[in-house]
């Protein structure tokens, strides 16, 4: 009898073109101590921890209880929802966005992200993504068929060398750069020039640019620019990403949108067309009161990620931990321990779990400039922010203490 042998195999084509995933073990280890009755500090997951603003509730409420809003939705989004975008950029980044063509609602940035990447790329296409960054951003084009080439991007200046160096050495420039500032995982930010190049680099080349803004509301010093403060989006094959989930505090809402160049968002309106209805109504009503409404809450939050960034970063370095000030984003990027930077990033992450009860995520799970680092997510009170340099600061005096002996 004939068998198949296309899923005889351990694993299928997709699949095994995905490395394993690195998290798997730290979030084992959590789950394992937590059930053992240990009280882990978590700033391994960026899952705010903040409330969602009242107003942006009381929305969801008052429209789930109207009738005709429970079926299916429109998978572009609602036109309200559009219009609320495109008043967005205008208000934000002064850009003129039309809502019908240029803008296009997705269930969080990550799915728009995602499809734009089934819509665009052809098996083999190279794509240009910044490393470290957020996995998505390589691994939705590899998913896709793209071949992906990581620039080291700790900073913007060196992921712009990078980008310029590889284009020097290629035979043919790629289909597109991936743009993330501020960046998850190291909160780095660029600054105006970054984006004048990039844009010039994108139109020399005719190169696609992905610019995710996923961050754009949590900074601590200048606002992050859009892309298209510094370009028409029909004068370039661009298209840029926001999410609600950390500006408004609606993670798990699933809320983002996507705007920019009209072929690129008519090509993930149709990939879209295929999978989704878009999302449930009322959240793409009560979405429209979060960006329409009173932004005093969106300060709020970022006071509140201000403070815990000091805390951190004031209190672990009392702790023997010297961890830079992030520009933006709701974490702190931090090099190993000089004592632990043998274990690498997954293994010190372990111990630091099982020692201190701190949980981190190991930086190579971002790409392998990420080695050597751990992501830490500012979703842990300030109380809780100095427990954890308690506890850690025991660990690195017991580790000096024991290499002293």
């Amino acid at each position: 009898m004939q068998t198949n042998p296309d899923i005889s195999t351990d694993e299928f084509y997709r699949i095994k073109r995905l490395p394993p995933y690195v998290f798997a073990e730290v979030n084992k280890l959590k789950a394992q101590l937590r059930a053992d009755g240990h009280d882990i500090i978590d700033f391994g997951f960026g899952n705010p921890d903040l409330p969602t603003p009242q107003h942006v509730i009381d929305k969801l409420i008052e429209t789930v209880q109207k009738p005709g809003v429970t079926g299916y939705s429109a998978s572009r989004g609602i036109k309200g929802l559009r219009q609320a975008c495109s008043r967005y950029y205008a208000r934000r980044f002064n850009v003129d966005i039309d809502p019908e063509d240029q803008a296009i609602a997705t269930i969080g940035s990550k799915e728009g992200f995602a499809n734009l990447a089934q819509a665009i790329t052809a098996p083999g296409d190279v794509i240009y993504a910044p490393d470290p960054s957020y996995p998505l951003h390589a691994y939705g084009f590899v998913i896709a068929g793209a071949v992906i080439q990581g620039i080291p991007a700790i900073t913007a200046e060196e992921y712009l060398a990078g980008v310029k160096e590889a284009l020097a050495k290629a035979d043919k420039p790629p289909l597109a750069i991936v743009v993330c500032f501020p960046s998850n995982p190291t909160g780095e930010t660029a600054d105006r020039a970054f984006y004048e190049e990039i844009v010039a680099i994108a139109k020399t080349h005719e190169i696609i640019v992905l610019s995710d803004l996923a961050y754009s509301e949590i900074y601590f010093g200048e606002a992050p620019p859009s892309i298209f403060e510094f370009v028409d989006p029909e004068d370039i094959m661009a298209i840029e990403t926001i999410s609600l989930s950390k500006t408004y505090s609606m993670a798990g809402w699933r809320m983002g949108f996507a705007v920019g160049n009209r072929r690129l968002i008519a090509a993930l309106t149709r990939v879209k067309s295929y999978l989704d209805y878009g999302a449930f109504t009322p959240i793409q009503v009560a979405a429209c009161a979060a960006l329409d409404g009173p932004q005093d809450c969106v300060e709020d939050a970022r006071k509140i990620y201000r403070n815990r960034r000091d805390v951190l970063v004031e209190s672990f370095g009392r702790a023997g931990w010297d961890i830079p000030s992030p520009d933006a984003s709701m974490f702190a990027w931090a090099p190993l321990p000089p004592q632990f930077a043998h274990l690498g990033s997954v293994e010190f992450s372990k111990v630091l779990m099982r020692e201190a009860g701190v949980a981190v995520s190991p930086g190579v799970g971002f790409g392998e400039s990420g080695e050597g680092y751990v992501r830490m997510a500012l979703v842990e009170n300030e109380q809780r922010i100095r427990q954890a340099a308690r506890s850690i600061k025991t660990l690195l005096q017991s580790t000096a203490a024991g290499a002293a002996k």
